[in-house]
């Protein structure tokens, strides 16, 4: 009962269920207080109203958003607890009081100086909302001052509100004891305190204080443009959550030649992009991105097609190319959109094949093999597990937009694959690593990934327990007491290069302050590696474990593992790059049969079924070479899915951009002559 109440409220956990009850019973409570009357239990409700109010908004609560949708929101709540705070007082008798006037005109005055630090947050935020988001650009040429302390600009009406405290616990106090002093101290304090507030803010309203006009900041970005003139740019457009798409290309986009470019058209698509020290440009206006002097760039790639894409494919000076984000047997990997672009790029023969069999008007001829540069960093298979026991990788892709059971393994075979590598005859080490949008659209996707989750910590917890193993992370005890001693040494550095010194209190001040640093960028690159390297030995090769976020990236769980289990997504398309042996999820029921003839990824894959019954012959695979005979199949089906290992992916990516911008320069220098008009890079 308290987990459906849990989804019907759309809360993360129990106790947060629980502050939404205590503020939905407090304000009643304190009501009846206030008219019965019992200060005591007013005071009692009115405190457990406030701690109920602040931890809903201290773990971001959804009912926040639902309260103010009901004219319940954050100061209507304040201001009613002062509300009845007067009614206390008046049938307490203080009605004739001087206390009770002076605690209405405080709370009054209280609530005019509101006004003016709402208006002053709102303006300094508005003034300093650049037109653009920048990375690794000298904005020096234009006024962007220091941002206000962020204790001022961090959720400023709670702190204004809750300022009230002060007065409301004078008050208090006061009908108590009889003590009108205490109370009088306390409203002061309360408006002190508020005034304070604002005049730590004025300073950042006058006109030095605040950043440049936005048309002076798009003249400067401009001015930079025809400086550095890109000839490449990765154009990028989705929500936060789909970051990761760009973030795989970051890496492919320094190593190129020309002058590449990261173009985002979210905000808040920036704080989720890794480190790199190529230029990055965020324009969310569709107007101001067609305003932009873009006539250098001669390719630009597509990570993802969506709607926002057209704002750049009208540019016709340049060539656009759909690159994706991984290359996988979903429909999605054969998009009818993706014939709006000159070229679609894909890694190998099957990429082109699969556009051949969906007849989605994708010409032969428009197709290019690029290989697949992010691969570089899989190492392939010695044929021997790395540890005395085998590691399997669970990486179920996510439920999709639509119900179709192929969409993802974790419905319908989740429980059954981990129960059943979990409670194998011969031991076996345990990694899951589900899709970051895992549980985003389905309530029962993200439910049965809660229950996995738990199902491997149980398990966890019981391997630990264990003599067996308990003997042996006694065993690598120190060594594992000094990888966390490296992992804290590395993310203290990790920090401080990623502050550079001072952290930026917004995102005006991270555009000025980030400049391209190559030496910061590439200790950063190789910590992040060390991080890795020192988080596997931190724990022992036998413990089961959950991993979620980005800082564990998907290719060292690939190098650190001995098999994988996945669905039909981009994940086993990369993992056929390592050569080891891998299961696929027949989560749709289709038949062994048809089931490889539909999808080419899987020619070399152990199939299973929701039962997971087959997952045997994937672990024989794993623990004898004998009984691997899907190995010849896994080295063809990598060729067939990813292209040549020579010439490397990236020589071939960058020869392929080099070949594209020519054609650029080609019809550029074609149309120039046409018009009569000198022809120009």
């Amino acid at each position: 009962m308290i987990s459906k109440a849990m989804r019907l409220a759309r809360v993360g956990s129990g106790s947060e269920l629980a502050a939404a009850l205590l503020v939905a019973l407090g304000f009643p409570c304190i009501m009846l207080a206030a008219i019965i009357p019992n200060l005591w239990f007013f005071a009692a409700a009115t405190a457990v109203t406030y701690l109920a109010d602040r931890y809903l908004h201290h773990c971001g609560s959804y009912l926040i958003n639902r309260l103010a949708a009901v004219r319940a929101g954050l100061s209507i709540r304040f201001l009613v607890r002062q509300l009845l705070l007067i009614l206390l007082l008046s049938r307490m008798g203080y009605g004739e009081e001087t206390l009770f006037y002076v605690t209405v005109a405080c709370l009054l005055a209280f609530y005019g100086l509101q006004a003016p630090q709402s208006a002053m947050v709102t303006l300094i935020r508005l003034r300093r909302k650049l037109p653009v988001v920048t990375r690794n650009i000298d904005l020096e040429r234009v006024r962007i001052p220091d941002a206000p302390p962020t204790l001022l600009m961090n959720r400023p009406a709670e702190k204004m509100l809750h300022l009230d405290v002060f007065a409301i616990v004078g008050v208090l106090i006061a009908a108590e004891t009889g003590v009108y002093g205490i109370a009088y101290a306390g409203l002061a304090l309360t408006l002190v305190l508020a005034l304070g507030y604002l005049l730590l803010l004025l300073p950042y309203i006058r006109p030095k204080r605040l950043v440049a006009s936005a048309d002076t900041m798009l003249s400067a970005v401009d001015t930079w443009l025809r400086e550095y003139r890109p000839t490449v740019v990765l154009y990028f457009s989705g929500s936060k959550e789909s970051a990761y798409q760009a973030n795989m290309w970051l890496e492919t986009m320094a190593q190129l030649g020309g002058r590449p470019m990261i173009l985002l058209r979210e905000r808040n698509i920036v704080p989720q992009l890794a480190t790199t020290s190529v230029p990055v440009l965020c324009v969310p206006g569709g107007v101001h991105l067609m305003n932009l002097d873009l006539s250098s760039v001669r390719v630009a790639l597509y990570a993802a097609n969506v709607g926002k894409n057209i704002h750049l494919l009208r540019v016709p000076t340049m060539k656009h190319v759909f690159i994706g984000h991984g290359d996988s047997d979903k429909i999605a990997s054969v998009n009818p959109y993706s014939k709006v672009y000159d070229e679609v790029w894909t890694a190998g023969r099957a990429g082109r094949d699969r556009y051949a069999l969906a007849d989605v008007g994708v010409r032969d001829e428009d197709i290019v093999e690029v290989g697949r540069p992010q691969l570089a960093a899989i190492r392939s298979w010695s044929g021997t597990q790395n540890n005395p026991i085998p590691t399997v990788l669970y990486a179920p892709t996510w439920e999709g937009w639509d119900d179709n059971p192929g969409n993802t393994s974790l419905l319908l075979a989740g429980e059954n694959i981990v129960r059943r590598l979990l409670e194998a005859e011969q031991p076996v080490r345990l990694l899951y690593k589900p899709h970051p949008f895992t549980g985003t659209r389905s309530a029962k996707a993200k439910a049965v990934h809660l229950r996995i989750t738990a199902m491997i910590e149980q398990a966890a917890a019981r391997r630990a327990a264990d003599p067996r193993w308990a003997e042996q992370s006694a065993a690598l005890q120190g060594e594992q007491a000094a990888a966390r001693a490296e992992l804290a040494r590395i993310e203290a550095r990790l920090a401080e290069l990623a502050g550079g010194g001072r952290t930026a209190r917004d995102e005006a001040e991270l555009s000025r302050d980030s400049l391209a640093d190559p030496a910061r960028e590439a200790e950063t690159a190789r910590l992040k590696d060390e991080w890795n390297a020192a988080s596997w030995r931190a724990q022992g090769w036998w413990e089961h474990r959950v991993i979620t976020g980005a800082q564990m990236r998907l290719y060292d769980c690939f190098n650190e593992s001995d098999a994988m289990v996945s669905d039909i997504s981009s994940v086993v398309s990369d993992f056929i790059a390592s050569g080891k042996p891998y299961a696929v999820t027949d989560s749709a029921e289709l038949g062994e049969d048809e089931f490889r003839r539909q999808n080419t990824a899987v020619r070399a894959a152990v199939i299973l079924s929701n039962s997971a019954a087959e997952l045997d012959a994937l672990l024989a695979a794993v623990t004898d070479p004998a009984a691997d005979t899907l190995a010849e199949a896994r080295r063809e089906l990598k060729q067939y899915l990813l292209g040549p290992d020579e010439p490397t992916s990236i020589v071939q990516f960058d020869r392929a951009v080099t070949a594209l911008a020519a054609k650029s320069d080609a019809r550029n220098a074609g149309v120039a002559k046409s018009l009569g008009e000198p022809v120009g890079g």
